[in-house]
């Protein structure tokens, strides 16, 4: 489903990437993991075509993404890619359904529908309670509850998500793991994260070691 081949990136003198192979199969919970400075980060960005390689290909189901431009990237990326990050980057002046609808608004669906499909997601993780909450009305594993619904609106071939659990206590963090694997196990959801936490990166199909710019197992 998701081919990157021989993926390299530069930043002036550094060489971050150094030419990565990678294919990621549909329905597949896939977790990166290396030290800082490995190159995590990075190639989930160009995975998820918030950057540009250098040299290399991206193809997601069989859409040559690197050469995407504009607002042909911008549409396919909010049709085809959802993304959560460590901070769930919620809008405060938007209650947890505005801001999961948000992404479903820009995509032009129709405002019904959107409504309905982020009430069912919400209602999913076990936030029904929580729909005309603000986010600072939340608790952090609420938020970043929501912010895995924002990412669901538009039903994603993949998501992508670079330390997810990274700012949630030990508790919330458990359960923001196996919600992965039951959005992966109920919606067929295609995963691909970036984590320090051993215990999600153990539980992942595949374990993906990245070191000095490449991926050594």
């Amino acid at each position: 489903m998701l081919e990157a081949q021989q993926i390299s990136k530069s930043y002036q003198q550094l060489q971050v990437l150094k030419g990565i192979d990678l294919t990621i199969r549909a329905g597949e919970v896939v977790s990166i993991v290396g030290a800082s400075g490995a190159g995590k980060s990075t190639l989930l960005h160009i995975l998820g075509t918030l950057d540009k390689p250098d040299r290399g290909v991206v193809q997601l189901n069989g859409i040559n993404l690197t050469t995407l431009r504009g607002n042909d990237l911008a549409y396919f990326r909010n049709r085809h890619i959802g993304f959560i990050f460590q901070f769930h980057n919620l809008l405060p002046e938007f209650t947890a359904l505005e801001n999961v609808c948000i992404p479903g608004y820009l995509g032009k669906h129709e405002k019904g529908k959107v409504e309905v499909r982020a009430t069912e997601l919400l209602t999913m993780l076990g936030l029904k309670d929580r729909l005309h909450h603000l986010p600072v009305q939340m608790s952090g594993g609420e938020q970043q509850r929501t912010a895995v619904a924002r990412a669901l609106i538009n039903s994603p071939a993949v998501v992508f998500a670079d330390e997810p659990s990274g700012n949630l206590d030990s508790r919330n963090a458990e359960e923001l793991h196996r919600l992965f694997f039951k959005l992966r196990d109920e919606l067929g959801q295609t995963f691909v994260i970036v984590t320090h936490n051993e215990d999600l990166a153990e539980m992942a199909d595949r374990k993906i070691e990245m070191k000095d710019g490449m991926i050594v197992a």
